[in-house]
Order: C-alpha cells, then sequence, then structure tokens
C-alpha cells in the first residue's frame, strides 16, 4: 500500500513539474522546477497556476486518460497557462479559484479533444486548448460580478517593495535603469510574458534557463525575436504591438518550435525561422485589430498558426525532404533531435526494408561487377557476375575446354532475401565453353519477388537444377538452383542482379548487399550496405556459434554481471532483464538505475541502437563495449562506428559544439573494434576483441576507453575496462530465464 502511494505521488510530481518545462518543450526537471519559480514572481498567479496543473493531471489520472501523456506534462502545460492568465487577471478570492478549477477541467478535455483531432493529421495540438479557454473564461468573466479585476502589475516598485522590501525594490530600480536597448528589455519582458510574469526579472531568469537547458533553443530565441524586432522598424510596424501587450513571445516560441524543435535544426530550419518572422507580424497585426474589438488578447494565436500549417504543408512535398527535414523521433532538446538524427543517418541510413546477401556459398570472385566492361552497361549495369577462382588465381582445372572443369559449375545457389518465386526458365540446354545463346540470352532464370517493386534475376542457371517452384516462398539462404552455363555465358557463372519490374531481363536498380565478406591477400574485410566490386573475392559472413550464443539474448531473460574494481579489488554484482517495448523492441532495463539500451541482433550483427540513464554503471560500458560486434569472427578485421555526438564528449567541447551544430560539426565519438584471437578445441572456443570509444577534435585523438573482451565456451568472459582514470573488469555471471517479462518502460 505504502509503495502504491509513493508512486502515484511520485507520478504527480513529475506530470506537475514537467507541465511547466513542456512550455518549451522540454522533458528536463531542472528547468521545470526554475520555471515553476518564475511563475511565482507574482504570488497569486503562481498559485493559481500551479493549482491548475494539480487539478488537471488529478483528473486526467481519475478519468483514465494516458498515464504517460500525463506523467510528461503533455496535458498539464495548457492548463498550466489558463491558470497563470486567469491568476493575473484577478484578485485573489473564493470565486477567482472556483473559476480556475472549472477552466482547468475545460482545458484538459479541449486538450484531449484536440490531441486526437489533430493527432490524426500527426500534428501536436500546441496551444490551441489555453487559447479557447483563455478567452471563454475572458468572456464569461464579464458577466461575473463577484470577480474583481487585478491591478497587479502596474505599481511595480511598490509590489516589489511588498514582496522583498526595500532590498528588492532598490534592486528592481537599478536593474530597470540599467539603460539596456529597447530591443533587449522588450526580448526579456517577452520571455516573462509567456508565464504572464511582464518584469525584467522573469525574463532574464528564463533566458538563462533556456541557455542551460538548450543553446540552440537560446540562439533560436534570439534569431526569432530580434529578426522581427528589426522586421518591424524596416517595414515601419507599430513596434508598441511588441511592447504593450509583448505577444513578441510568438516570433520566440515559433523559431524555437520549427527552428530545432520539430524540425532538425540545420541551415534549412533556421532560413525557416527567418521566413516566418514577417507572416507572424502579419498575424498578430491583423488579429490585434480583429480581437480588441471583443476586449480580448491574441496571446499565441500567431504561433499556433503558423507552426500548425508549416507542419502540415511540409508533409505534401514531393522532393527536397531534408530540407529542412523533420523530426520523426522526439528527444525533446533540440541538440539531441539533430545529434541523434545525424547519428541515425550515418548509422542506420541504408537499413534497407529488405537486405539482400550474395546468392552463393562459398568464396567466389566478380568476375563483372556494376558497369562492368562486358554486358553490365547501360540499364544493365547494376549487375554482379560471380566465378569461382582457386589460390593460383584460375577460374578451372587442367584446360578449360569443359564446363564440368569450372569450379562453379553445378555449385549451389540460393535465395538472396526472402521473397515469393514469379517465375522460372528452366528448358535451356548449356553452351560449350566459348559460345553463347543469343536467341535465349538470360538462360534459365528464377524471379524473386521481395517487395512491392523490387525483384532479383538469377541467371545462366543450370536446366533442371531447380529445387523450387513459381508460388514458392523462399527464405533467405534456401537452395533454389545450381550454377550453370546457359544463355549468353561463354563459361559458367552466376549473373546477378535487382530490378524494379518482374520480367526476366528487366532494368537494374542500384540497391546494396547487407552483409558480406571480402578479401584481399588473405586479409578479410566485412562489408555492411556495400557493393560488391570488380575482382573481390567476397563470400557471405560465416558465423561463429561462440559470439552467436554469447550476444543472444532473448526477452525474458535476466543477466548477471560482476564489476571488480582493479585498483580497489571492490566488487559489484548488478542484474537486467531483456525486455521488449510496445513496438517489439528488445532492450536491456538496469531496475536499480532505470537505465535502458536498446539492440538489434538479426543473426549477422548485434549492435546497440540507443542508450538512455546512468552513464556510470555497468550498462552504460557494455553498451560502449558492444555497440557493433559481428558475429562472425575474422581474425586481424576492423569494424568502425560512429556514437552520438555528445556521448562521451567533454561537456564543455559539447556546449561550443552546440552553438555552431546546425552548421558545422567539428567533434566525432568513433567506435573501433578489432578481432583479435579465435581458438578452438575439444573442450572450449575463445575469441578476443578489442574495442574502443574515441572522442576526437578533427583528426586529433582527446580522448579513449578501451575494452579487451574475452568470449568463452558462448558466454561474455571478461571485459576490461581501460581509461587513463579507470580500470576494472566485467565478468557475466549467469543468463538465464525469467518468469515474468513485464515492460517497466
Amino acid at each position: 500500500m505504502k509503495n502504491k502511494i509513493l508512486s502515484k505521488a511520485s507520478a504527480l510530481y513529475y506530470s506537475t513539474i514537467l507541465s511547466y518545462s513542456q512550455v518549451f518543450f522540454s522533458k528536463s526537471i531542472w528547468f521545470g522546477l526554475l520555471l515553476m519559480l518564475v511563475s511565482f514572481f507574482d504570488v497569486w498567479a503562481g498559485i493559481a497556476g500551479l493549482i491548475s496543473v494539480i487539478i488537471t493531471n488529478v483528473a486526467a489520472y481519475a478519468i483514465g486518460f494516458n498515464s504517460f501523456n500525463i506523467k510528461n506534462g503533455y496535458y498539464g502545460f495548457n492548463t498550466l497557462l489558463v491558470g497563470l492568465g486567469i491568476g493575473i487577471q484577478f484578485v485573489p478570492s473564493t470565486e477567482m479559484y472556483i473559476l480556475v478549477f472549472f477552466a482547468s477541467l475545460l482545458t484538459l478535455l479541449l486538450t484531449v479533444a484536440f490531441e486526437g483531432i489533430l493527432g490524426k493529421y500527426g500534428l501536436p495540438y500546441l496551444s490551441i486548448s489555453f487559447l479557447i479557454a483563455i478567452w471563454v473564461v475572458t468572456l464569461a468573466s464579464r458577466q461575473y460580478e463577484s470577480l474583481e479585476i487585478s491591478q497587479r502589475g502596474i505599481f511595480m516598485y511598490n509590489e516589489m517593495y511588498e514582496t522583498g522590501g526595500l532590498f528588492l525594490a532598490k534592486w528592481y530600480w537599478w536593474f530597470a535603469n540599467l539603460g539596456l536597448p529597447d530591443s533587449i528589455v522588450t526580448y526579456f519582458r517577452s520571455l516573462g510574458a509567456i508565464f504572464f510574469q511582464y518584469h525584467l526579472f522573469a525574463g532574464v531568469i528564463i533566458a538563462l534557463g533556456l541557455l542551460l537547458y538548450s543553446r540552440i533553443a537560446f540562439l533560436l530565441s534570439l534569431l526569432g525575436f530580434f529578426s522581427a524586432y528589426w522586421f518591424y522598424q524596416f517595414i515601419g510596424g507599430d513596434l508598441s504591438q511588441l511592447n504593450s501587450s509583448y505577444v513578441g513571445f510568438n516570433f520566440i516560441l515559433t523559431a524555437i518550435a520549427i527552428g530545432g524543435f520539430f524540425m532538425v535544426a540545420s541551415k534549412h530550419s533556421y532560413l525557416w525561422v527567418l521566413l516566418t518572422v514577417p507572416i507572424i507580424s502579419i498575424l498578430i497585426s491583423a488579429c490585434t485589430v480583429i480581437f480588441e474589438v471583443y476586449g480580448l488578447s491574441i496571446y499565441s494565436l500567431p504561433f499556433n498558426i503558423v507552426v500548425l500549417s508549416l507542419l502540415y504543408v511540409l508533409k505534401f512535398r514531393e522532393k527536397n525532404f531534408f530540407k529542412p527535414r523533420l523530426v520523426l523521433h522526439q528527444n525533446f532538446s533540440p541538440e539531441q533531435n539533430l545529434y541523434a538524427q545525424l547519428n541515425h543517418t550515418e548509422r542506420f541510413s541504408q537499413l534497407y526494408f529488405v537486405q539482400f546477401e550474395l546468392p552463393v556459398m562459398g568464396e567466389w570472385k566478380i568476375t563483372q561487377a556494376h558497369n562492368g566492361d562486358i554486358t553490365h552497361r547501360g540499364t544493365w549495369k547494376h549487375a554482379w557476375d560471380f566465378e569461382i577462382e582457386d589460390s593460383n588465381g584460375k577460374l578451372f582445372n587442367r584446360n578449360g575446354y569443359s564446363k564440368e572443369e569450372y569450379y562453379c559449375y553445378a555449385k549451389p545457389v540460393i535465395a538472396p532475401a526472402d521473397g515469393w518465386v514469379i517465375q522460372i526458365i528452366d528448358s535451356i540446354e548449356d553452351n560449350t565453353i566459348g559460345n553463347v545463346d543469343l536467341e535465349h540470352n538470360w538462360g534459365n532464370t528464377i524471379i524473386i519477388k521481395h517487395a512491392e517493386g523490387l525483384f532479383s534475376n538469377i541467371s545462366h542457371l543450370l536446366k533442371d537444377s531447380f529445387n523450387v517452384k513459381v508460388g514458392d516462398y523462399v527464405k533467405k539462404g534456401d537452395l533454389i538452383a545450381l550454377c550453370g552455363n546457359s544463355g549468353r555465358s561463354p563459361q559458367p557463372h552466376v549473373h546477378f542482379q535487382l530490378q524494379g519490374l518482374p520480367f526476366i531481363g528487366s532494368n537494374t536498380i542500384k540497391y546494396p548487399l547487407a552483409y558480406f565478406a571480402s578479401r584481399t591477400d588473405n586479409q578479410h574485410e566485412l562489408n555492411f550496405f556495400d557493393y560488391p566490386k570488380q575482382n573481390q573475392i567476397v563470400s557471405n559472413i560465416e558465423i561463429s556459434p561462440n559470439l552467436k550464443e554469447a550476444f543472444n539474448f532473448i526477452p525474458g531473460q535476466k543477466v548477471y554481471f560482476k564489476t571488480k574494481n582493479l585498483k580497489t579489488s571492490m566488487e559489484q554484482e548488478v542484474e537486467f532483464d531483456i525486455l521488449v517495448d510496445y513496438y517489439n523492441n528488445p532492450y536491456f532495463y538496469d531496475p536499480e538505475t532505470k537505465s535502458t539500451a536498446y539492440f538489434r541482433n538479426d543473426g549477422k550483427i548485434f549492435m546497440f541502437t540507443t542508450y538512455s540513464g546512468h552513464k556510470k554503471g555497468t550498462l552504460y560500458y557494455l553498451y560502449m563495449a558492444f555497440y557493433r560486434i559481428s558475429l562472425g569472427f575474422y581474425k586481424n578485421i576492423e569494424i568502425k562506428d560512429s556514437f552520438p555526438i555528445n556521448f562521451l564528449n567533454i561537456r564543455a567541447l559539447v556546449i561550443l559544439q552546440d552553438l555552431i551544430a546546425p552548421f558545422y560539426i567539428f567533434l566525432k565519438t568513433d567506435y573501433l573494434a578489432n578481432y583479435k584471437k579465435n581458438s578452438e578445441d575439444f573442450s572450449r572456443t575463445i575469441s578476443q576483441i578489442q574495442t574502443q570509444a574515441v572522442v576526437k577534435i578533427g583528426n586529433v585523438k582527446i580522448k579513449s576507453i578501451k575494452y579487451s573482451i574475452t568470449i568463452k565456451n558462448s558466454s561474455i568472459e571478461s571485459i576490461l575496462v581501460e581509461s587513463k582514470t579507470k580500470k576494472f573488469e566485467i565478468q557475466q555471471i549467469e543468463k538465464k530465464r525469467a518468469l515474468n517479462n513485464t515492460n517497466p518502460a
């Protein structure tokens, strides 16, 4: 019972604080607490705002709305603004707080309604429910005689004196008479006006908080406001519109929203900020004229109109989808959105829906690649020819006069990916060596459909060797036929191409192979989403049972590790749950630190994708050590990858990078893996891999952490972690099934 009460109290606490930070599109607790403090610069407004948030979140839990949305403040921030607006507008009284109560419920219902309406179009509801609620309350209150209009904010020195005595009044007077330019004063006042605080103190503190929370958001607030200020001067606009009601916050919020929150921060998103400034100013001028008739403020109406319109119309683009790029997975930080997008593009942009591998088994030579000098020209240029070569570089034994003397003849041909067999030609005899059949150019051929508009064409196969028929569904690696010498084929080989149409010999398309190993002078290299090249010796990656089982983490398992500090000999045991989220994405979960590390394992590669949580625990170091692991062992191969830009970096450098990140990246954190040793005998299998995370400025290394990994008998025996300040060992103790596979996320 006690735990249940504590859990509910914790959820209410987070939902309350995050309701404040959500006003600036943030999920930062400390930023939310700072903004809550600012809201209490006018104590009565602050109380009304806080009451509104609590009423909203308690009501949302009681009604049964989505707990995730409640906890993250999605339903509370609109109500917060309504409460602040009522608190600043009226003299505190019982009647006012009753109005706050019912206005909060109204705002909650409007918020959920607009969530459903706009969510169908993939749009946020922003502060629309706040606008409707505050306008309704303002108009209705004119009929309520018990409510008294507040005069607060008119005699600021008196209010400062009442709040903090002579000291605060003098400090306020000193600050107000610094002689700051009108544009800077209006900027600070506009920031404060977002929380219905119309003096410089509030704006300055919000600006400092915004700077600490996000350098990009802070710079965007400056760009949005001051470009608007200069536009008003240039066009001869009425600057009193910015100074009187401080609606300049429309420029600030719009700049942050489209410059780095809903769009990935870039030169294109910044350009859109500049382009929307005149539009917002036109809306402010026009809407002010209309709303003055009813004695209403326009509040954030221009911000809502511009942001929603822009996000909606960009969905109709037919090209230039990345100018600007919309944020698909929201990290609630312009920097995190940008760095995650850059890292995702570098790591996963080539994770195509269908992942092809070689259509052959064992090592084969690419005797003709893309843009080949024989037949791979024009519309058929994106294709490969495969043959087998011996250690002397010969394609056949004896003199090569007979097709049976060629090493590749009658060797297995396999399905390069899952799909449906839609056409087979299996009636053409093999040619004698040196002759070609121009009448049946493609020879015996199979066409496999892998997806809409994606087909594989494998030709020159052996007659009567097909192991499948039209209509069969084949899995990647299934035997489909044997290599032959039919069609336009002077000597046995396999022709392989990918195409967009289901007809034999259709135009080829350029599409990479997901994984393959290439060999040059007995040195192997692993290729990921690449194109085999002329004269390369290639093969599908041969999986190591030792590595495959060691990294076979199944949802429902519990995995136990022991960490030993080699300097102090202190030991600590930890346990992780292997879970899946609502989208069936597997991840490690540390119940002690609430940290998560998502991973992928497609049978060829194990890789971590994202990490969140504590950055000094065992899971954090596992994430770095196993960032990308090939499950095939080839001695001395090197695997390279990259961490997010802000990962592992020095804080001061990250702050500097944040300021210029939309235009230039100078920081980089690389991941390197080197496969050192693999030994097997009757009793054990040992694989040794060295990995490291390296921080660079340009090409200069400034920081690194090294990991020496030993995999023994299908288990992670040890990971030696070394840096300038740390040296410890991580050992896997046990991996076992768990009865409970609940998801704490």
